[in-house]
């Protein structure tokens, strides 16, 4: 387990992922914010976007260009959320960096607490320079985050997100290696 001050990260289980699917991909709501993809009706399982990779399939391994996460609240013991990098990009050493948190979770630091551990794991681990974090303009509890753990704020692309029928703006931010203080 990789530890923060007030997280832990771990791989996820199979009952990580029906806890996610149950209480963040069920509510449509937040995840047509929180997600890129469209929400669609999917039943728990093999087909959900939390489904934990089953390690008895030893072709498949993990995906090559993400690593995700659960995320433990190390007080408690509890499972608050996920983490992970995306689109890890190895020739450029470039990845983007998301967190979701269960709703009860939310608003206790864990979320600044579980970047950074991610961070920290992107860029001594894996040898990556760049992470990248994109959120809509009004999610200001992420951009709160992205501002604690020194991101750069580098833009705004317009229109970019469809969010429950209406075009919004995204925010970007940055932060290479040797900026990292965490």
């Amino acid at each position: 387990m990789l530890s923060g001050e007030l997280t832990g990260l771990r791989a996820r289980t199979s009952e990580d992922a029906e806890i996610f699917h149950r209480e963040l991909y069920e509510d449509v709501e937040d995840w047509v914010r929180a997600s890129n993809r469209p929400w669609v009706p999917i039943a728990p399982g093999p087909g959900s976007p939390y489904a934990a990779d089953d390690p008895a399939d030893e072709r498949r391994g993990p995906a090559p260009d993400a690593a995700e996460f659960s995320v433990v609240e190390l007080s408690s013991g509890e499972l608050a959320g996920q983490v992970g990098l995306w689109a890890i990009d190895e020739h450029n050493r470039l990845a983007h960096v998301g967190v979701e948190l269960r709703p009860g979770f939310r608003g206790r630091g864990l979320g600044a607490d579980a970047v950074r551990v991610a961070c920290r794991y992107g860029f001594a681990l894996r040898g990556l320079h760049r992470l990248q974090l994109e959120t809509l303009t009004d999610n200001h509890a992420m951009i709160a985050v992205a501002e604690k753990l020194g991101f750069t704020r580098e833009g705004v692309a317009r229109g970019s997100s469809w969010v429950n029928g209406s075009f919004m703006d995204d925010v970007i931010f940055g932060l290479l290696a040797e900026e990292f203080g965490g």
